[in-house]
C-alpha cells in the first residue's frame, strides 16, 4: 500500500484527532491505574493479558529494529511493513492493556533489595514518563508517512524511533521483574 496524498483542508482535522489522541489516551489510562475505580468483572482469562502485552511489546521491538534496518538498506516496502505492523501491534496492546487495567488491580512488585527495587522503579517510572511522550510522536510519524510529508517524517523519526524502542524493550524488562508477582 503506498502513502496517500492528503488535501490540505482535511491535514488540520487530521492533527486536531491526533491532539485529542495525545491526551485522550494518558488520561485514560491514568484513571484505570486509580485504584479507587471499580474494576470490571470479565472472567479469569484477563489475568492473561500481561503476557500477551509483553509478547506484543517484544515484536513490536523487533519489528522496530527490522524497520529501522530496512530503511538503513533503501528498502522502503520492507520498512513500511515493518512498521505498520508495530504500529498495529501497539495498537492492540494499547487495547489489551486497558482491557487488563479496566479488570484487574496493579501487580505490585516484590523484589528484594535496594538495588534491584531501585533498578525496577527506574525503569517502569521512564517507562510511563516516556510512554505518554512518544504517543503524539508516533501518530506524527505514521501521519507524515502516510500523507507523503516525507521530509517531515524523517525529522520526527529521529526522535519517535529512539523512544518508541526505549518504551518497547523497557515494557518487556517491566514485565519480565513484575511477573513473578502476577497473581
Amino acid at each position: 500500500m503506498s502513502p496517500l496524498t492528503i488535501p490540505q483542508e482535511k491535514q488540520k482535522s487530521y492533527l486536531r484527532l491526533i491532539r485529542i489522541l495525545s491526551v485522550a489516551i494518558p488520561l485514560a489510562v491514568a484513571v484505570l491505574l486509580n485504584p479507587r475505580v471499580p474494576k470490571l468483572q470479565l472472567g479469569e482469562w484477563t489475568k492473561l493479558l500481561p503476557h500477551l502485552n509483553a509478547l506484543i511489546n517484544t515484536a513490536t521491538s523487533v519489528l522496530l529494529v527490522i524497520g529501522y534496518l530496512m530503511i538503513k538498506r533503501g528498502n522502503i516496502t520492507a520498512h513500511r511493513r515493518a512498521m505498520q505492523t508495530a504500529f498495529v501491534l501497539g495498537s492492540f496492546f494499547l487495547v489489551s492493556y486497558v482491557l487488563y487495567h479496566l479488570t484487574n488491580e496493579s501487580t505490585a512488585f516484590g523484589g528484594a533489595g535496594v538495588s534491584v527495587r531501585t533498578f525496577y522503579y527506574v525503569i517502569l517510572v521512564s517507562h510511563i514518563v516516556l510512554s505518554i511522550i512518544v504517543v503524539p510522536f508516533v501518530l506524527l510519524a505514521v501521519y507524515y508517512a502516510w500523507s507523503n510529508q516525507i521530509p517531515r517524517h524523517k525529522r520526527i523519526v529521529k526522535v519517535t524511533y529512539p523512544l518508541w524502542l526505549y518504551v518497547s524493550v523497557t515494557g518487556v524488562i517491566a514485565y519480565l521483574m513484575i511477573s513473578p508477582y502476577y497473581q
